[in-house]
């Protein structure tokens, strides 16, 4: 069997569902042979929308043990170190060995980080900083700030996971991949081409080549599903230009719509240029066509 995950988008309106519901929702999911669920993290996002990551991750695990719980991506810049890693850490021991970590500096919204009193051109040197202290201190060391932008003495958390986290580096510039190479266990992408793709994989693994790895890259993208393209494409759009508040053409030629079949065809090149996790955002138009057309996809490419 392939070793590729397949993972779907945490129903936006899984809240507003009695407790049964949402178990049901989330048991089909799994039914369906999706590996696992993913969310975003915002705190205050264009309008002041958000949701808190590993929260919702951690009530999603509750209700469904068969799904891995993927974070994409969570803000580093937006939390203390320490307040990060409890998080994760607490996470991990109510799931363990079904957590995987996204890690991104975020650029859409410039105010998320001055109303969080992050100044947003500091976001990546503090990304940097943060993601190496996370690290460690849920690898179990003694941690003290690095003394530019955090300044603490011998931190430390208790308990720590029984399993290593996976952290996975999202965002599409050359600063994004080098991180990911210093730093992570892979490059999580987004709107690119494969062959974008299979550069920025190969760039970050001769960053690392030092580092012993066991390199893990992915790739997170939204979909369009519909009995066509024309379709597909009107179902995404529209969720995007509500997300983002952008319009939806400068990301059209990484954002594949339609059936199945023209799903597939997207996908496989990403796949055949190593990627091993595949997340999708899927938007169709009913939440029952959208997992049954994504599970098509998944055991498809998964052969």
């Amino acid at each position: 069997m392939s070793d590729l995950q397949i993972g779907l988008s945490a129903p936006d309106d899984l809240g507003r569902f009695d407790p049964d519901a949402q178990r049901a929702a989330l048991a089909a999911i799994a039914d369906a042979g999706i590996d696992h669920v993913f969310t975003a993290d915002h705190v205050s996002f264009i309008d002041g929308s958000g949701i808190d990551g590993p929260v919702r991750l951690a009530a999603l695990g509750a209700m469904e043990p068969r799904l891995g719980l993927h974070l994409g991506v969570m803000l580093l810049a937006l939390r203390h170190p320490l307040v990060a890693a409890r998080q994760i850490a607490t996470l991990a021991e109510y799931a363990p060995g079904r957590v995987s970590i996204g890690v991104g500096v975020g650029g859409e919204d410039r105010h998320e980080f001055e109303v969080c009193e992050v100044d947003p051109a500091t976001r990546g040197r503090r990304t940097d900083v943060e993601l190496d202290i996370v690290r460690r201190l849920l690898d179990g060391e003694t941690v003290d700030g690095d003394g530019e932008v955090f300044s603490f003495e011998q931190a430390r958390i208790r308990p720590i996971p029984h399993e290593r986290i996976p952290f996975v580096v999202g965002g599409r510039s050359n600063a994004a991949l080098d991180r990911a190479g210093r730093l992570g266990d892979g490059w999580l992408a987004a709107w690119c081409s494969p062959r974008r793709f299979a550069e920025g994989t190969a760039l970050v693994e001769q960053v690392g080549i030092d580092r012993d790895v066991d390199w893990h890259h992915g790739l997170q993208i939204w979909a369009g599903v519909g009995a066509d393209a024309a379709e597909g494409r009107t179902h995404v759009a529209a969720g995007m230009q509500r997300f983002y508040g952008m319009p939806f053409e400068p990301f059209e030629k990484y954002t594949p719509v339609g059936t199945a079949d023209d799903i597939v065809a997207f996908l496989e090149p990403f796949v055949e240029a190593g990627a091993k996790t595949l997340s999708l955002k899927a938007c169709g138009p009913d939440p029952e066509t959208e997992l049954e057309v994504i599970a098509e996809v998944a055991a498809r490419l998964r052969r």
